[in-house]
């Protein structure tokens, strides 16, 4: 089972970047943007200022992730790094 890279372009901080990730991410991304009550562009500005080094699009699938767990009450596995 594999799903399509869809590639956007998005505004970050005054700046136009594309951005690659599978269509249930950028689904997730929808859901939780509407759930938050912001824009899909200031959720990935949300997550890119809080990254540090991690590739964009790394941050963007570990911060679903992270969402879908907490919402689960899930605990991260084992070594993962809280928020």
């Amino acid at each position: 089972m594999g799903f399509a890279i869809v590639k956007r372009s998005v505004s970050i901080a005054g700046h136009r970047t594309s951005i690659s990730l599978e269509e249930p991410f950028w689904a997730s991304l929808r859901e939780i943007a509407e759930r938050d009550r912001m824009s899909v562009q200031a959720l990935i500005g949300r997550i890119d200022a809080d990254r540090g080094d991690q590739n964009l699009s790394s941050a963007i699938r570990v911060f679903v992730l992270t969402d879908l767990r907490q919402r689960l009450g899930t605990p991260p596995p084992n070594g993962a790094a809280q928020d």
